[in-house]
């Protein structure tokens, strides 16, 4: 390593009580998981809306799913698409997945008709998993995907029976009936078909066997599937644990960071089931119920992105509540203030909590933080230091050259929790996957950053175009993509607009093709169209129709004119809720 690159040395600087090297299992997550119920049997795994699992009943139930997934022909290496919120069948059949030998490919139940049929053809999926809400999507692309068969849930079967009764009475009236002889297998007979099955299920897979298949714009801003190792994330949950001396399982994770992100599935549920502490699943949340759910429950940790603590602060149903429950505040997706840091600190303080927030920085190549501020001290403006076992550097962009502390460069990073790689993608792999000269391979971030001579870490800015909407990654090249391909418009340009609650919102300028009306009913009918192939967090909050788009010297459209129009306005406060998670 040369003498710029900080090694593993500044766990320990912190009173010895963080190792800067850890041991990992060679053992799929499932097994991981097994081996948590083993050592705590009783304890509450997950509580949904109020109805608490124990680590038996949970490993019971993965089990039966594990089975009837077999039962309807689930091979090993085979890829299931899961598209649910975070509920407790999503839980049982994300790791009876994992126990068949499978691979969860999973997505965003909001994403459009087009992004699943991408996302399914993408990933070679034979079997997809969904809630009944979302099946008029499936149904629509059936038609164009090789999908054997459909999985139906509704959240109303993981519901106890009082809460049913009241689920049904106003969210399950809303609901669009499937037909009753809808191509599906509903839940129940799924698990039916689980229960009567007794054949060989399991193919106990190793540490470096591809487990999940996320999906982000990865470093170049088009969407990909990232392959991720059962090592990847029972790393991931050794480095938490290690990172927070402070948890004790049994500890309460309020769990509303979505399964399909990497922050959701790793840290708030991953790292709790692999060592023994309680998952507070959360399907659907807004600021006001994030806020009654960690009072309720007492929560011990909560993770979150910048906009969230904000709607928190003006929240009046928090002015007296006792937070002294907390071990843990952290907050990723997007880079904190120093302001609102300060401000949500001065909070915490208020409401009797010990603690402050603890930012941290990490992508889905290396399933989500690797970088993460210490529990003792916390540098004004730095995301903190790697986990152990994980090593960062700043190069020269374009480069694997070093650049000496305090310089800023491209952040790059090297550790257990790295990728496998991209799925399908072997140059965009071998771009972002680099092997330098002390031998080790570095994701290169496409982030600039720089770092301190104690291994602190600075976030700067990104390199490449992106828009960050309430911790979401929204990459304007592909909503341009979209508007561009309809029969109506020229030429487009997304941008980011500045937003209080969202950090930014998507706003797209449209120069419409000639003898096009820029009216309300050209502007209705390309947001109904967009509807249909953008997920619903990436929708625009407007359309703007120009007759000409800026230009720079060479002809590209000049976005940055664009987005220096709306930093000159003056708009007016937003009063959006600021996270958009899966229903």
């Amino acid at each position: 390593m040369s003498e710029t690159t900080p090694v593993k040395a500044p766990w320990l600087a912190f009173r010895g009580e963080v190792p800067a090297t850890l041991e990992y299992p060679d053992c799929s997550m499932a097994q991981a998981v097994e081996q948590a119920a083993e050592l705590y049997p009783d304890k509450t795994a997950y509580v949904f809306m109020g109805k608490k699992t124990s680590y038996r009943a949970m490993v019971e139930a993965i089990h039966t799913c594990a089975r009837a997934l077999k039962a309807i022909g689930v091979r090993s290496g085979d890829r299931i698409t899961i598209a649910m919120p975070n509920c407790p069948q999503a839980v049982s059949l994300f790791y009876a997945t994992n126990l068949v030998g499978a691979v969860a490919n999973m997505i965003h139940p909001l994403s459009s008709e087009k992004e699943i049929e991408f996302f399914i053809k993408e990933s070679g999926s034979l079997y997809a998993v969904t809630l009944d809400q979302f099946y008029g999507k499936f149904e629509a692309i059936r038609k164009n995907v090789n999908l054997e068969n459909i999985i139906i849930a509704s959240i109303k079967d993981a519901l106890s029976r009082p809460v049913k009764a009241g689920y049904m009475l106003t969210e399950g009236r809303k609901q669009e009936k499937i037909p009753k002889d809808a191509p599906v297998i509903r839940w129940h007979e799924f698990i039916h078909r689980g229960i009567s099955n007794y054949w060989k299920y399991r193919d106990d897979k190793r540490g470096d066997d591809v487990a999940v298949i996320l999906y982000s714009g990865g470093t170049t801003g088009t969407t990909k599937g990232i392959l991720l190792t059962n090592r990847n994330f029972n790393a991931l949950a050794k480095q938490i644990i290690a990172t927070n001396p402070m948890f004790r399982p049994g500890d309460k994770m309020l769990a509303v960071m979505p399964m399909f992100h990497g922050f959701g599935l790793g840290v708030t549920i991953h790292s709790m089931l692999a060592s023994g502490g309680c998952c507070i699943l959360v399907p659907r949340f807004t600021p006001a119920s994030y806020a009654k759910m960690l009072v309720k429950y007492r929560c011990n940790l909560i993770a979150g992105v910048p906009t969230l603590y904000e709607a928190l602060l003006r929240l009046p149903k928090m002015e007296n509540a006792d937070l002294s429950c907390l071990k843990g505040v952290y907050s990723g997706g997007d880079s904190l203030s120093v302001e609102l840091k300060k401000r949500f600190d001065q909070f915490l303080f208020d409401h009797h909590a010990s603690i402050q927030v603890r930012e941290g920085y990490g992508l889905t190549e290396c399933v989500t933080a690797s970088c993460l501020t210490p529990y003792h001290q916390s540098r004004e403006g730095s995301i903190g230091i790697p986990f152990p076992d994980t090593y960062y550097k700043i190069v020269k962009p374009g480069t694997q050259e070093e650049v000496p502390y305090g310089e800023e460069g491209e952040i790059c990073l090297s550790g257990p929790t790295v990728m496998k790689g991209y799925l399908d993608r072997p140059q965009e792999t071998a771009d972002t996957l680099q092997t330098h000269a002390d031998g080790l391979t570095w994701v290169h971030t496409g982030d600039l950053g720089i770092m301190d001579s104690d291994g602190f870490v600075y976030f700067r800015q990104r390199i490449k175009r992106m828009i960050i909407t309430s911790g979401y990654n929204v990459y304007p090249g592909q909503l341009e993509n979209i508007f561009d391909a309809h029969e109506l418009v020229q030429m487009s340009c997304v941008i980011g607009v500045p937003d209080p609650l969202k950090m930014q919102k998507v706003k797209a300028f449209i120069m419409l093709k000639p003898g096009v009306p820029a009216d309300q009913k050209t502007k209705d009918t390309l947001m109904a169209y967009a509807r249909k192939h953008i997920a619903r967090y990436a929708m625009p909050y407007d359309i703007e129709f120009r007759e000409e788009l800026p230009k720079t010297l060479v002809g590209k459209v000049a976005y940055r004119i664009l987005e220096e129009e709306e930093l000159a306005k003056t708009a007016p406060a937003s009063e959006e809720v600021p996270a958009e998670p899966a229903e």
